[in-house]
C-alpha cells in the first residue's frame, strides 16, 4: 500500500483539519466533531449530509451556499456517528427546521435517524430523505434495496438551490422525494480500493478485467468481463439507463460522468463523449452535464454515469452558481 498518510488511524481527522485550513473562506469544523459547517450567514432551512469518508470531494466539498449546511464525516467506509450528526444539525439550524440527505445505507440510515430523534428533543424540526439512484443491483451489501451514489450531488444541487429560495421544510422533503425518484446512476469498475487501516484493496481484477455495477465501497457488481473500449462499456451502460427510463426522442436530461478516485479525466471525458453520442442517437437532449470527481472510491479506478430527467425548474437549478469546493 503506497499513500501519502501518516497513520491510518489519524487520516480522517487530518483531511478534515486539511480541508478547513486550504478553504477557510468555505467552511470551518464544529468543535469536537469532524462535521463541517458553512462559514456564511444564511437564513434558510438547513441541509445536512454526510457519510464514510473516502469519497471525497463528497459530502465537505459540497458545503457552501447554495448547497449543503454541513456535512458529517465518518471514519473510511463507515457511517458518522449519530452524536457527530446531532452536532451538525444544532450547528446549521436557523429556525426553519433541517432537511437530512442520506445515502441508501443501513448504517447511514440507523444513525442519521437516531440524531433526527436526538434534535427532536431540542425542538428541533428534521425530516429525512433517502437517495437510492444505483440501478445496478437491487440489494447488496450494507443495503436493504438500490445503493445511494454519485445522484446525490444533483439532489444536494436542486435542493440547496430551493433552500436558497427560501422554500419551507415540508415542501423541500416532499420535493426531494420525488426528485430522487427521476435520478439513475450505473458503474464501473477496472481496480478496487484500498482502505487506509485494511491495506490491500477490498477486491482484486486481474489487468484484462473489469466489472459492472461494483458500489461505491467496493459492493459487488453484476457481472465480471474482459476490458472493452469504452464506447462498448457506454453502450452497456446507456442500455441499462434507458431500460429504467424508458426515455423518448425530445426528453432532456442532465448527465453527470463521474470518477471513482483513480481514473484520468482524459478517460472520464472520453466517456461521456460515448455516452453522449449514444443518448443523441437516440433523440435525447442533454441541457446539463459535468464530468469530473464528485463522489469517489478512494483509489479505485474506474467511473458511473447519473442521468436525471430535467424540466426547467430541475435544469434552472442545476445551472445555478453556488459557493463550494467541489461544485
Amino acid at each position: 500500500m503506497k499513500k501519502i498518510i501518516n497513520k491510518p488511524e489519524d487520516v480522517v481527522p487530518e483531511m478534515v483539519a486539511g480541508l478547513v485550513e486550504a478553504y477557510p473562506d468555505y467552511v470551518k469544523q464544529i468543535p469536537e466533531t469532524l462535521a463541517v459547517a458553512r462559514v456564511d450567514d444564511y437564513d434558510q432551512v438547513a441541509l445536512v449530509s454526510g457519510g464514510g469518508s473516502g469519497h471525497e470531494p463528497t459530502h465537505a466539498g459540497f458545503v457552501g451556499d447554495g448547497m449543503l449546511s454541513a456535512a458529517v464525516c465518518g471514519q473510511v467506509f463507515t457511517s458518522p456517528t449519530p452524536d457527530q450528526i446531532y452536532a451538525a444539525i444544532k450547528e446549521t439550524d436557523r429556525g426553519q427546521g433541517t432537511l437530512l440527505i442520506i445515502k441508501n445505507y443501513s448504517g447511514d440510515r440507523m444513525n442519521f435517524d437516531m440524531a433526527k430523534d436526538m434534535a427532536a428533543m431540542d425542538d428541533i424540526k428534521v425530516e429525512s430523505i433517502v437517495v437510492d439512484d444505483d440501478i445496478a443491483v437491487e440489494n447488496s451489501t450494507y443495503t436493504q434495496g438500490r445503493r445511494g451514489v454519485a445522484g446525490t450531488i444533483f439532489v444536494h444541487k436542486i435542493l440547496g438551490g430551493l433552500a436558497k429560495e427560501g422554500k419551507p421544510l415540508s415542501e423541500l422533503a416532499t420535493y426531494g422525494t420525488n426528485l430522487i425518484k427521476e435520478i439513475k446512476t450505473i458503474g464501473i469498475a477496472l481496480s478496487g480500493a484500498t482502505v487506509p487501516e485494511v491495506g490491500k484493496p477490498g477486491f482484486v481484477l486481474a489487468d484484462d478485467e473489469m466489472e459492472y455495477g461494483v458500489g461505491i465501497h467496493g459492493e459487488p457488481g453484476y457481472r465480471r468481463e474482459k476490458i472493452r473500449p469504452s464506447a462498448e462499456i457506454a453502450q452497456e451502460i446507456v442500455g441499462k439507463l434507458k431500460a429504467e427510463f424508458k426515455w423518448q426522442a425530445g426528453d432532456s436530461y442532465g448527465v453527470l460522468v463521474n470518477g471513482m478516485g483513480a481514473t484520468p479525466l482524459m478517460e472520464l471525458l472520453i466517456y461521456f463523449h460515448d455516452v453522449k453520442k449514444l443518448l443523441e442517437a437516440d433523440g435525447v437532449k442533454i441541457n446539463f452535464s459535468k464530468v469530473g470527481n464528485f463522489m469517489t472510491s478512494l483509489d479505485m479506478a474506474g467511473a458511473s454515469v447519473t442521468m436525471i430527467k430535467l424540466d426547467e425548474t430541475r435544469e434552472r437549478l442545476l445551472k445555478a452558481s453556488v459557493h463550494t469546493i467541489g461544485w
